[in-house]
């Protein structure tokens, strides 16, 4: 007995933890600055930690309650009905509810190269077919309608990511409504804004209300810094509403995940210091780095350095970790996540001499 054939499909590959990093290099993970996997350098909102501890005699219960009352709580601030706001495990969680509510086998997703791998993998989980649209290193991956719709084909579900990841990259709104007036009726467009918190251009999320063609992705994993809980959400037009009880996972975001959630939510302080230091930091980065950068709007940059394997590797012997993208299909960058003022500038000049042993960069 075997599974079913799984040979189209090709494992998420995550930046890699300072425990594994540690072990195999024999360093001390207190001498280790973590800058691969786009978290929040500044932990979790104290709200949300205290929260936790409140909750944690509770976890014989199932989160019914507390499902409830963050769905309403999001409802209330993006101004949407709570049938709208699909609560899930990460914003990989939703990605899973609306490949189930709108694929049927066969039926294709078109997803943006290099991207998220998560769109296809999903899609594919669920008996779908992938097709890609490519952003343009040279421009900078710069992403407009045109680039979208040159590749369209009438897939069922079109994937934006803005800000974009790996590149920083944005889709601004006008170019959004441009793909879904041209596309399909029977085609979704989702925006995924997993980083949208650190970009200074507005949600797509009131499109949603204005159109049944227009769906959104958030996470608690990034700005929030709730990413070990796994706590996100999708808004999706009203007519999808319906089809949320029909595919989530039963009780799948946990009880303290919920809780936290709601408390950082009210934590403008947290999220406000967490924004601000990203910005500083990404700008510290394209500036200090020697290495040509691409302009972003996350919390992280990408860097062309010449060997993203050979960098990352000798950058973890001298303690700082940062994100090969050979598996987004650029072997040439690495992915630099930002840090605190004081880890961005170590690992800024710690990967500047790494650059210059190896004979890389732009001043080697």
């Amino acid at each position: 007995m075997q599974p079913r054939d799984l040979s189209d499909h090709s494992p998420y590959v995550p930046g890699r933890g300072v425990e594994e990093v540690a072990r195999d290099r024999g360093i001390d993970p207190d001498d280790l600055i973590k800058l691969s996997s786009n978290e929040n350098p500044h932990g979790p909102s104290p709200a949300a930690v205290e929260a936790i501890r409140e909750r944690a005699d509770r976890i014989h219960q199932y989160p019914k309650s507390s499902h409830t009352d963050l769905t309403a709580k999001l409802a209330e601030k993006w101004d949407v009905t709570p049938e709208q706001v699909w609560v899930s495990p990460g914003a990989d969680g939703s990605i899973d509810y609306l490949s189930r509510a709108a694929l049927d086998p066969g039926d294709e997703v078109l997803v943006p190269s290099p991207g998220f791998a998560y769109y296809a993998m999903s899609a594919r989980y669920h008996h779908g077919a992938v097709s890609e649209y490519e952003l343009d290193p040279g421009d900078d991956f710069a992403q407009d309608a045109e680039a979208v719709l040159t590749a369209y084909a009438g897939e069922r579900i079109v994937y934006v990511t803005s800000p974009h990841n790996p590149t920083g990259s944005t889709m601004p709104l006008a170019e959004v409504e441009a793909i879904a007036d041209a596309t399909a009726e029977e085609t979704l467009v989702v925006v995924d804004e997993a980083y949208g918190e650190f970009a200074e251009i507005d949600s797509a999320i009131p499109l949603v209300d204005e159109r049944d063609d227009v769906a959104v992705l958030r996470t608690f994993s990034k700005a929030y810094g709730l990413a070990g809980l796994r706590i996100g959400y999708g808004v999706v037009p009203e007519a999808w509403g319906e089809a949320y009880a029909r595919v989530n996972t039963p009780f799948a975001a946990s009880e303290l995940a919920c809780r936290a959630a709601i408390a950082a939510l009210d934590d403008e302080d947290h999220v406000s210091q967490s924004v601000e230091t990203a910005r500083w930091a990404r700008e510290y980065i394209a500036d200090e780095i020697d290495a040509p950068t691409v302009e972003s709007a996350g919390n992280f940059v990408l860097a062309e350095v010449g060997d993203a394997t050979g960098v990352t590797d000798a950058a973890q012997d001298r303690g700082v970790i940062v994100r090969d993208c050979t598996s987004f299909g650029l072997p040439n960058h690495v992915r630099i996540s930002t840090g605190t003022r004081e880890e961005t500038r170590e690992a800024v000049e710690t990967l500047n001499e790494t650059l210059a042993d190896l004979g890389l960069g732009v001043r080697a």
